[in-house]
């Protein structure tokens, strides 16, 4: 098992070792006072609810359970003030911890109520997509979707714990399993050549554990630097902002790991030296790196995008393989860059 600690204003570990799904009860003993709620959606609650459960309950907790619909549609405000409800229905209090068991669409609904019910309770992540691993589950950004674009509302809610159980990948649909390998190429790309060239190499045979906690590794530090998203974490965001876009476009039938493949592929194409290997790695593991929609229709939804400031627009910009920097556009200026990336 590796441990890698975040120092934020809630310092956590992030626990990344197989069976550790079997040890929430007592991990969560030390966390909550006596009752939790366990959020997970209709396709991971019969995979591994009834165990999350059971270990829980073994360690004397009062739990209840809930599941929403999978899919992003349940990061959504009906959703959101639902969970608040069951919360103050259950009569949980500040003593008392939301448990998040799913990927990256439960981790931020779960997460959101926990950060907002009572003022702030103590949320446990439970991950179980590898994008969830690598990325949502660690760093507290918490959030639910309006009609008018992704994550417009939420807040910074650190875990008290991420708990990283490699097993439940092998029950990942290989296509999902790859949605959470375009993050780890983000990663890669963003701060770690060697991981890259690893990644090159092994394809999608890497060690889960090891690049698991290379990648948290990478972004426990950005976090600790830049924990609210002022500054050197908006890196964190490379192929995003065309990610959000083409999620947007396709009414989110596009995934989001597939979506950020192909924004990271439009920024590689428009601004890196090393954009030949990128968009290599990309396709080596079955990602997409093109879109149907235009450079306007992409713009357009971008105009929706929280990293929007005013008339400016920040954009990750991939210079080299560990070599990234953030530029300031005018949104004007977004169709010419886009379109440079096609």
């Amino acid at each position: 098992m590796n441990v890698v600690r975040v120092e934020a204003s809630r310092a956590y570990e992030v626990k990344i070792g197989r069976g550790l799904l079997e040890t929430i009860g007592g991990e969560a003993a030390k966390i909550t006072g006596g009752q939790a709620l366990v959020v997970s959606d209709e396709t991971v609650a019969p995979l591994y609810l009834a165990k999350a459960v059971g270990s829980l309950r073994q360690a004397g907790l009062t739990v209840s359970s809930v599941s929403v619909p999978a899919g992003e549609a349940s990061k959504s405000p009906e959703y959101y003030v639902n969970l608040l409800n069951i919360l103050a229905a259950k009569r949980l209090t500040r003593s008392d911890a939301v448990i998040a068991l799913g990927g990256g669409v439960v981790g931020d609904l779960a997460g959101f109520a926990a950060a907002t019910y009572l003022r702030g309770i103590p949320v446990i992540q439970i991950p179980t997509t590898l994008l969830a691993m690598v990325d949502s589950s660690v760093g507290g950004k918490t959030a639910i979707d309006l009609p008018a674009g992704k994550n417009l509302v939420g807040a910074f809610h650190q875990p008290s714990l991420v708990l990283c159980d490699p097993d439940v990948l092998t029950t990942l649909p290989e296509d999902v399993f790859r949605d959470g390998c375009a993050e780890v190429i983000k990663t890669a790309v963003l701060f770690d050549r060697d991981l890259f060239d690893h990644l090159r190499a092994d394809g999608t045979d890497f060690d889960r554990e090891e690049v698991i906690s290379r990648c948290v590794a990478h972004k426990r530090d950005v976090v600790a630097r830049d924990e609210f998203d002022t500054g050197e974490r908006q890196l964190l965001n490379l192929g995003h902002t065309v990610g959000h876009a083409v999620e947007a476009c396709s009414h989110f039938t596009v995934s989001h790991g597939k979506a950020v493949a192909i924004g990271t592929a439009i920024m590689a194409r428009a601004f890196s030296a090393d954009a030949d290997e990128i968009v290599s790695v990309l396709r080596a593991f079955g990602l997409p790196t093109e879109t149907e929609f235009t450079p306007d229709e992409l713009a357009n939804a971008a105009l929706a995008d929280k990293k929007r400031s005013g008339d400016t627009l920040a954009l990750v910009v991939p210079e080299r393989i560990g070599k990234p920097r953030i530029a300031k556009i005018p949104v004007g200026e977004l169709p010419t860059v886009i379109k440079a990336g096609f």
